[in-house]
């Protein structure tokens, strides 16, 4: 693996740490470690900082320069997510950055480009995805929400479910069925759907964490103008399958393990001393597990630099990416155990409860990882592409 940077690399490095300091307030770092752009008043309130990165096009940093990107290579996406992830800087842009302007920009028509790239840059709208259906998670193909051709629109009837930010979300992409007679992987198209069309239903999952982040969606009849399809009709699985993951290492998730790690040692150190005594009073074998967290930490940083690597080199990360996520996803959970067990009964306070060590960071990180080894593939599903794709061990 390459650690080091280039001279030009090193460079880039210097200004997005410059660009930080100079743009990124307390406030601003209090934000990102609450979690990303939120509800309307989160947003409002980090307008400043999502000004200062559209002047450099970086609030959409892979996005090519003439759609109001930075055109980034992966390397410099690498450096600046890593830089971001460091300070803690809050995230903006969502979906719409990262999922479905890539697909607009490679499969989009003229007018879609200008109706909805500079509307994602903005922060004018936020987007949601529409993908898995009761019956359609892992087996997507299977999806069941159908679209009839009438006329110049289609009708979109069905349930789609677990979808983030549904409830924010101005608009969604969505795939359903155009033919119901052609195999699975065959016969879906790609649309885009205003989230205030009549017949749009949406139904609230809060979390065991008791936060509200899914939802479920029930469309009935709903009307979406045949401009509104992406791609060719009954080829939205492949225009799916196109998204380039620009930038897989997930650098900033290795980092904040890290962060969680740091802060966690840094209240045992000052919780006691804070009252005039010694640090508190860890059994061997919990001091043990936190050292055991970091290195898992650390690991996972090296994972995401592998990954880099392969894609600096030319090549194409592909089962490292399943190991990255296995791994960190994995380790959120037991560093989550870990903060508990040091914390006491004191983890069992909830956020929002001055009581609550770390603001109930831990409490909710035990909670909120249970969905990590599920949501955007299943450990079991990563270890099956690990063993066939990096050890060629044969399927089923």
């Amino acid at each position: 693996m390459e650690f080091r940077d280039t001279a030009e690399e090193s460079a880039f490095r210097t200004e997005v740490r410059s660009f930080i300091k100079s743009n990124l307030n307390t406030d601003f770092r209090a934000m990102g470690e609450e979690g990303g752009e939120g509800g309307p008043d989160l947003r409002t309130a980090l307008k400043p900082w999502r000004d200062a990165l559209a002047t450099r096009g970086w609030i959409a940093p892979h996005w090519p320069k003439e759609y109001g990107g930075a055109g980034m290579s992966p390397v410099e996406q690498f450096i600046f997510n890593e830089e971001m992830a460091e300070a803690r800087a809050p995230q903006v842009g969502g979906m719409g950055v990262t999922m479905i302007g890539p697909i607009i920009i490679l499969y989009g028509t003229d007018e879609q480009k200008k109706e909805h790239l500079p509307r994602i840059t903005s922060g004018e709208i936020q987007w949601c995805q529409g993908y898995s259906e009761p019956g359609s998670g892992s087996d997507l193909a299977s999806l069941q929400t159908r679209a009839v051709r009438d006329g110049d629109d289609y009708l979109v009837s069905g349930q789609k479910i677990w979808t983030s930010g549904a409830h924010r979300a101005d608009w969604m992409f969505m795939l359903a069925r155009t033919d119901p007679d052609a195999p699975k992987h065959r016969g879906i198209s790609m649309l885009l759907m205003d989230m205030k069309s009549p017949g749009v239903t949406i139904s609230p999952l809060i979390t065991m964490a008791g936060d509200h982040v899914f939802n479920q969606e029930y469309f009935d009849s709903v009307r979406i103008p045949r401009r509104n399809l992406i791609g060719e009709e009954n080829r939205g699985w492949y225009v799916g399958a196109a998204l380039l993951d620009y930038e897989r290492s997930n650098i900033a998730g290795s980092i904040g393990l890290r962060h969680s790690v740091n802060d966690l040692v840094r209240y045992v150190k000052d919780a006691a001393a804070s009252n005039g005594q010694k640090p508190l009073r860890l059994s061997s074998a919990l001091r043990t597990e936190i050292a055991e967290r970091a290195i898992e930490a650390d690991i996972s940083r090296l994972i995401s630099y592998r990954v880099i690597t392969l894609q600096k080199r030319g090549q194409i990360p592909n089962y490292e990416a399943s190991m990255n996520k296995l791994y960190r996803s994995e380790v959120s959970q037991r560093l989550a155990r870990t903060g508990l067990a040091v914390i006491g009964m004191h983890g069992g306070l909830y956020r929002g409860d001055p009581r609550a060590p770390l603001k109930a960071r831990f409490n909710h990180m035990y909670l909120s990882s249970v969905s990590g080894t599920i949501a955007a593939g299943t450990s079991e599903v990563n270890r099956n592409v690990i063993a066939t794709r990096g050890l060629g061990l044969p399927r089923g």
